[in-house]
């Protein structure tokens, strides 16, 4: 059969995965009458829940007898390690470019990547049928991109098809707004060429995804190189040097129909397939016929730029909500994500307590512990902090490209927060409908913490994207959160009365009757320093005092913090504490004279 490789790459929210949705429907992958949720590929609960891609998932429709490979990428810089590696399964790639936004900074990112593999896009300007659609500009935007990019000749000669993913219709002419995606099935076939592969040598095949299966274990999921797999046959695992990691068999090779992966007896180069039966190999490494003796030479990765602490939980309340609270555990879950994740960076630490993870940025970080939470474990998580680099003796910190489109009445607010930061504005032009696009080269440091401010300074309406840019000089002192924080100076329960009185002080982040302990979070000061409170102490009843009065109190809501928002509030001195349950905010020494003895030790 006809075979074709394609990946779909765009900035987050561009469509990639709406467009996968039509081009299931138009090829007959399911059935009229079959129900199919939207956004079938994202099949992650947490997926769904944000209305986001985080892992690269292969998939694959027929047309006109030729199988289409398509593989779904995210579009979150955070996630960029799952898009970096999945582009060498691939021999073209369909580069999706919102109508009205144009292209945006991971768009720049991943069409780097592809560039630089040699692959020839094929553009798709998605959304037409926005009113603020504004398609010429883009596509001169993309075409400046490429040539910034380096693009040769070949790959400056890109096909482009006009689509709207949602409606399902694809056309040469930018004035339509009917049809079916007939014109890119058509497009895929006649500008990407089929797997030029060697399919007479011995198999190879490079692993470029790992999941596991609690019946077949490790699932390798990649493309064949070279010659045929079949079931049973002998296979070993190499690593990048060519030395031999492990022998065994090909216990179940899959292929991918639609949405399902299906048992097959053999696969040949080209294919992009999961192996199972082996149980040490992983991502980056060469799965072969047992008389091969040289890797695949795989892509390599761009480096982790921030870092956070995962240590065990061991705040009193540790082990009440959580199944797997013991540091062994935590570091079996954290080696293991490390391992599919070429993109995280797993260290332990000396007191084998806790752990320094590495990653691409808060977003992915946080996620990783919102899976973990779900699966039952409980972690303190600290502040995230940036990987550091010398370079001829000068400390040299990550920088980002932050590109914010804001409304023009905010834009002073924007720049004047960006500045405080550290940040240079590098570009400000207005774009379209009362909106300005400022750029800014800004230093990682300076970016923890600042999204939840951007939303107040521009009142929901402002929309920031980042991409790691360089590491550049370290740009010295950035000052941090101004205001100080409320910690309760004892173990019970919220009262209400007490609460009442603290409403004067500052924001609660705790409403009556929730469990408290020494050391522990409940607000934030509205001044800059730290505040001891009794938020337990409870109205004394006398003969002449009566209780009926207490009826009257009427507490503000707590302001509750997503998991997101809490790593990005706390200080260096505090911890996130994260049980299945319950995010709570603490001091990381719980004890008021050992933290007085530390910031002393500090300030000396």
């Amino acid at each position: 059969m006809n075979l074709r490789n394609v990946a779909i790459i765009a900035h987050v929210d561009h469509g990639k995965t709406t467009l996968v949705d039509q081009l299931f429907r138009q090829s007959g992958t399911f059935r009229d009458n079959q129900r199919v949720e939207e956004r079938a590929m994202d099949s992650n609960d947490l997926e769904k829940e944000r209305g986001i891609t985080i892992l690269a998932k292969p998939t694959s429709v027929e047309w006109n007898g030729t199988r289409i490979n398509i593989v779904d990428t995210p579009g979150h810089a955070d996630f960029g390690g799952e898009v970096e590696r999945i582009l060498s399964m691939v021999d073209g790639v369909i580069l999706l470019v919102d109508s009205s936004e144009g292209a945006m900074p991971q768009t720049k990112f991943v069409t780097g990547k592809a560039l630089k593999l040699g692959l020839r896009p094929i553009v798709v300007v998605n959304k037409i049928d926005r009113p603020d659609e504004r398609i010429q500009e883009v596509l001169d935007e993309v075409f400046d991109l490429f040539v910034s990019l380096d693009a040769t000749d070949e790959q400056l000669d890109f096909p482009v098809l006009y689509a709207s993913g949602r409606n399902g219709y694809a056309n040469e002419d930018p004035s339509l707004r009917e049809g079916t995606l007939e014109p890119l099935f058509q497009k895929i076939v006649d500008h990407v060429p089929p797997p030029a592969l060697d399919a007479d040598a011995p198999f190879t095949f490079l692993v470029t995804l790992l999941d596991r299966d609690n019946f077949l274990g490790r699932v390798l999921t990649g493309r064949v190189t070279s010659g045929k797999v079949k079931v049973n046959q002998a296979i070993h695992a190499l690593d990048a040097e060519g030395n031999v990691l492990e022998t065994g068999r090909a216990s179940k090779i899959m292929s991918f129909r639609g949405l399902e992966r299906v048992p097959v007896d053999e696969a040949q180069a080209g294919d992009i397939i999961s192996l199972a039966g082996l149980t040490v190999a992983t991502v980056a490494n060469t799965i072969a016929d047992t008389s091969v003796s040289e890797a695949i030479q795989a892509q390599p990765i761009d480096p982790p730029t921030l870092s956070m602490r995962f240590a065990v939980n061991d705040s009193p309340m540790a082990g009440r909500e959580g199944t797997k609270v013991t540091s062994r555990m935590i570091r079996d879950r954290l080696f293991r994500e490390a391992e599919s994740n070429v993109a995280i960076k797993v260290t332990e630490a000396a007191d084998k307590d806790s752990f320094e993870v590495a990653g691409r940025g808060e977003l992915q970080l946080g996620v990783l512990i919102e899976t973990m939470r779900r699966e039952g474990f409980e972690l303190g998580i600290s502040r995230p902090r940036v990987l550091l680099r010398e370079e001829d003796g000068q400390k040299m910190e990550p920088y980002e490209t932050v590109i914010i489109d804001v409304d023009d009445e905010h834009s002073g607010a924007v720049v004047e927060k960006m500045n405080l930061r550290k940040a240079e504005m590098t570009d400000m032009r207005p774009s379209g409908g009362g909106k300005t696009r400022i750029t800014f080269s800004a230093p990682s440091r300076g970016m923890i913490g600042y999204h939840g401010e951007f939303l107040s300074d521009t009142r929901g309406t402002g929309i920031m994207n980042r991409l790691f840019e360089k590491y550049g000089p370290h740009k010295g002192v950035i000052e941090g959160r101004k205001n100080g924080v409320l910690i309760s100076n004892g173990t019970g329960e919220a009262n209400a009365y007490s609460l009442n009185s603290l409403e004067d002080r500052g924001i609660l982040f705790v409403g009556h009757g929730e469990a408290l302990y020494e050391g522990m979070i409940i607000g934030e000061n509205a001044k800059p320093e730290d505040l001891e409170v009794n938020p337990m102490k409870a109205k004394q009843l006398t003969n002449i005092r009566s209780s009926g009065k207490d009826d009257a109190i009427r507490l503000t809501p707590p302001k509750k913090m997503t998991l997101e928002q809490a790593i990005a509030y706390i200080d260096d001195d505090e911890m996130v504490e994260v049980t299945p349950k319950t995010i709570r905010l603490r001091k990381r020494f719980l004890d008021p004279h050992e933290r007085k003895r530390q910031s002393r030790a500090k300030a000396a």
